[in-house]
């Protein structure tokens, strides 16, 4: 069975996964062709299955919410055609205590409890905390090596989640805090919201949902 995703499939997929990005990004995400993921943007925002906006300058695209069941229908019948359901359903089982360690270390490095404010900001002045905060996203990284490699072998587009975890958590380790919980980069926590998305949408829950 193939295991490749169209670039149909990718292009919807890479607008869902990514939020909001322009043809650049959506094309890198996958490596799909330039020209190639424009016209397929342009199609689909003729569907009326994705919309561009600008904000402060910076324009991207987006699902709408016809997109966004149209990408889950997609990804349905993708997920059935390999047969590979119950796997990410298991994999996906147990990632989310793994989530939840990843939400509470980001904390972790975003807070540091003081004296009379438990909410007190971390400025980072502690290596020993921030050395504690790397050293649980490393455990974590370790967790997620197995689970992308299940999710790999059931789908193309799956792979690849801990090795960009990996790199992230080595720019963190060198003294590049962005990478721990940054938004304008492939940080550890972007690259752990985009699996968590991309596993939701494959099998068609709500981000708050449990199996």
């Amino acid at each position: 069975m193939r295991r490749d995703s169209s670039p149909g499939v990718l292009v919807l997929h890479a607008v869902r996964i990514t939020g909001f990005a322009d043809a650049p990004v959506i094309a890198h995400r996958y490596g799909l062709d330039a020209a190639e993921t424009k016209e397929a943007l342009h199609d689909a925002e003729a569907r009326g299955w994705v919309e561009r906006s600008a904000f402060a300058g910076t324009g991207g695209w987006s699902l709408t919410e016809a997109g966004r069941a149209e990408n889950e229908r997609r990804l349905a019948a993708e997920l059935a055609g390999v047969g590979g359901a119950d796997e990410v359903r298991d994999v996906y089982r147990t990632f989310l205590p793994l989530n939840a360690m990843l939400m509470a270390a980001c904390t972790d490095w975003q807070l540091r409890p003081a004296a009379g404010d438990r909410l007190a900001v971390n400025d980072h002045s502690d290596p020993g905390w921030d050395a504690g905060v790397l050293h649980e996203l490393a455990g974590i990284g370790r967790a997620l090596t197995p689970l992308a490699e299940r999710l790999g072998s059931v789908l193309t587009r799956l792979r690849g989640y801990d090795t960009r975890f990996t790199a992230a958590l080595a720019r963190a380790r060198a003294g590049e805090g962005a990478w721990v919980d940054g938004t304008g980069v492939d940080s550890c926590h972007r690259v752990w919201f985009e699996l968590h998305e991309d596993l939701i949408a494959t099998l068609g829950l709500d981000r708050h949902a449990e199996l």
